[in-house]
């Protein structure tokens, strides 16, 4: 990532840009044969490539963020995680569809996608990224839960930290992100997208806890390396005293 730390921000942010960055990435056409045609198609949605400071650097497809050969020469992107809890202080897990091309029948949080390069996703400055990161968690809530936006309005979502991790899916596909955890407490209406979520299920942390000790189920690393940091005292925090967490400036380097 040395080439990629000295980019300027002045710089425009373009697909080019990467390019002249990684010009060895893998651009293969063939990495999505056999797949689902709905989630080949989401794979050319645009993401913010950035550096490892969360610095904007350019843009790439989803496809070549997410090859482990781009992710091995350094690609890395930005994304974000949902942990939406209802006034039980239950927290929403889905299990994504079989269909997807990462990490796919895993169990994972309530919503783990990108902020793409939209004029309402995107930010340079910490501010502007979170701005951006909350209007992308309430596109995907739709999306992929059915949640309509007015469930869960924009100023009721808390950002607490950002999540620098990396971790394979299988051979081909894996991940390499800067993961902005962002928390919501709703009620909302959950009508999956079973495309993209197979199940879902509303837990308690004990609950989460017995799940993590059934080895029939399976998790997604992120989400596991979550749990194993800090969601549980965040969890326990969640009616009072979570501002103690809230908007951390520092990124956390969770890499093995």
């Amino acid at each position: 990532m040395s080439t990629a730390t000295t980019t300027t921000v002045a710089e425009p942010i373009t697909a080019e840009t990467i390019l002249r960055l990684f010009p060895d990435i893998d651009t293969r056409s063939d990495a999505l044969e056999g797949h689902d045609e709905e989630q080949i198609r989401l794979m050319d949605e645009v993401c913010i490539v950035t550096d490892e400071n969360d610095l904007p650097i350019g843009t790439a497809s989803k496809k070549l963020c997410h090859l482990m050969t781009n992710i091995d020469k350094g690609l890395l992107h930005r994304a974000f995680s949902v942990f939406l809890f209802n006034d039980k202080n239950e927290l929403l897990l889905q299990q994504r569809a079989t269909e997807k091309i990462t990490f796919p029948d895993m169990w994972t949080n309530t919503c783990c996608s990108h902020p793409l390069n939209l004029a309402n996703e995107t930010g340079s400055t910490l501010p502007d990224a979170v701005t951006g990161v909350k209007n992308a968690a309430r596109r995907k809530l739709d999306h992929e839960l059915g949640i309509k936006q007015e469930q869960v309005p924009f100023e009721d979502f808390r950002f607490l930290t950002r999540i620098h991790y990396k971790a394979p899916s299988n051979g081909k596909w894996g991940e390499h992100e800067i993961d902005y955890i962002l928390f919501i407490k709703a009620n909302p209406e959950v009508n999956a997208n079973l495309n993209e979520v197979q199940a879902t299920q509303w837990v308690s942390a004990e609950k989460l806890k017995e799940m993590f000790k059934d080895p029939s189920l399976k998790f997604t690393p992120w989400f596991k390396l979550i749990c194993e940091s800090m969601l549980f005292e965040w969890w326990a925090s969640l009616d009072n005293g979570l501002e103690k967490y809230t908007d951390e400036q520092e990124i956390r380097r969770m890499l093995h």
